[in-house]
């Protein structure tokens, strides 16, 4: 299974000034099979596993010297360390805080040597510890894009065809037909590596759904990692209430039972950090960057994965295999979903990327924009309509109300267009949009 964020990890190692880097991302997104398939282009590759063999902690209690660290490490695994030979794997590294520390002194003393850690839930023991600026660098990992889901089941000639087509003309009728039935696959399986690898090994759609109840229960496995004992409660519902609330305005007082903003919105918060829940923030989009012009209090939420979102909702998600466009026009709260959830895949790995969308609220008329992308100087907004047809009103709304937009997306089931001033794109193409 090849993952885009590969190549970024390979220009790391081929990197003079390097830094020790974290892969962060939610569990089960793929973060420990990348670094694997990393260490296959390395002489050595030495992975530790904190929360498989707590022993290794040993290494790092004495002092921070990594030195010393390595020649201990070197002892406890009866393996070479060599740097510019060894890639040094450190997993499930918030088992060890002190290790975590210690990254910045393999930056500043020990720089030859390439140093990888992973952790499921590394964000909180980083938000306890803090991230030392300019010691240590962070790629961020998603579930498989539909890209990257094409490419695990060897489609190549059909990714190449998407991304060298002219979006001023309309894609061949044979390839857009294809490209949303395998669409409608990824809306059935979804994005994390273990259920795509089932549905290719097997296409087998029932052993594929345990996968996902099975990730799921994993999910609330972990959430007495990091709630406190009161706040349990609190994240079960919103985890069991997220999927419920795709595409809508996120209003603490929606949430079943009678319980207070200030109850909820620190579990929230715990979600978010775990990289199970992403917001997707309203701005006024009349600035750049559009954090600047947000109203965090202001918000919608999406969850990791669209079918990890369905499993939880008990929704039937193989019917995306038998009528994919019905589908799409009967299930729009999912495909706007997935829309954000492409739009995460394709950021910049570099940096934590956040969603955002617009709306007017007025008493003579509403108006409200999926999502807001920056390009350059400009702000494009997008719009997420399920079937072929549908008023644009609010995306021209946003149009003719800001300068510094000169067009608007739709996606939709649709070929390719352009419709004065906005450009409509098919539903499989955010990877298209990302990439120009």
């Amino acid at each position: 299974m090849k993952r885009t964020i590969l190549y970024e990890l390979k220009k790391w190692k081929e990197d003079s000034r390097r830094k020790p880097l974290l892969i962060r991302g939610a569990r089960q997104v793929g973060k420990t099979f990348i670094v694997r398939q990393l260490g296959k282009d390395f002489q050595d590759f030495q992975e530790i596993n904190f929360e498989l063999k707590p022993e290794a902690k040993q290494a790092f209690e004495r002092d921070l010297d990594p030195h010393r660290i390595t020649r201990d490490l070197v002892l406890f695994t009866g393996k070479k360390i060599t740097p510019g030979k060894t890639l040094l794997f450190f997993d499930e590294i918030q088992e060890a805080p002190k290790a975590v520390s210690a990254l910045r002194y393999f930056y500043e003393m020990l720089p030859g040597l390439h140093v990888v850690a992973a952790g499921s839930l590394l964000d909180f023991e980083l938000e306890k510890i803090g991230l030392p600026v300019g010691r240590i660098s962070s790629v961020y990992m998603y579930p498989l894009s539909f890209n990257e889901f094409l490419k695990a089941k060897d489609e190549d000639l059909l990714i190449e065809a998407l991304m060298a087509h002219n979006i001023n003309e309309k894609i061949s009728e044979v390839a857009h037909r294809k490209l949303l039935i395998k669409l409608g696959e990824y809306m059935t399986v979804g994005g994390m590596p273990e259920a795509v690898e089932c549905f290719i090994e097997t296409s087998d759609l029932k052993r594929c759904f345990k996968v996902h109840r099975s990730i799921i229960d994993t999910y609330r496995q972990d959430f007495n990692k990091y709630a406190r004992n009161y706040q349990l409660k609190y994240v079960e519902l919103l985890f069991n209430s997220i999927p419920a609330f795709l595409g809508k305005k996120f209003k603490y007082s929606n949430v079943p039972g009678d319980y207070r903003k200030r109850e909820l919105m620190p579990s929230l918060a715990l979600l978010e950090k775990a990289g199970i829940v992403s917001k997707i923030t309203h701005s006024s989009g009349q600035g750049i960057p559009l954090a600047a012009a947000a109203k965090p209090e202001t918000f919608k939420a999406n969850f990791l994965d669209i079918a990890l979102s369905q499993a939880i909702l008990g929704v039937d998600s193989g019917s995306w295999l038998l009528e994919p466009e019905i589908n799409f026009i009967n299930k729009g709260t999912i495909t706007e979903a997935f829309v954000g959830q492409e739009l995460l895949a394709y950021s910049m790995p570099d940096r934590k990327s956040d969603l955002f969308y617009w709306q007017r609220e007025a008493r003579t008329s509403n108006a409200e924009v999926d999502y807001l992308t920056q390009k350059g100087e400009t702000i494009i907004p997008i719009e997420v309509k399920s079937g072929s047809t549908g008023s644009l009103k609010s995306l021209r709304v946003f149009l003719n109300s800001h300068n510094r937009s000169p067009y608007g997306i739709r996606f939709s089931i649709s070929n390719f267009s352009l419709d004065n001033g906005i450009r409509n794109y098919p539903l499989y193409a955010v990877g298209k949009l990302m990439d120009e």
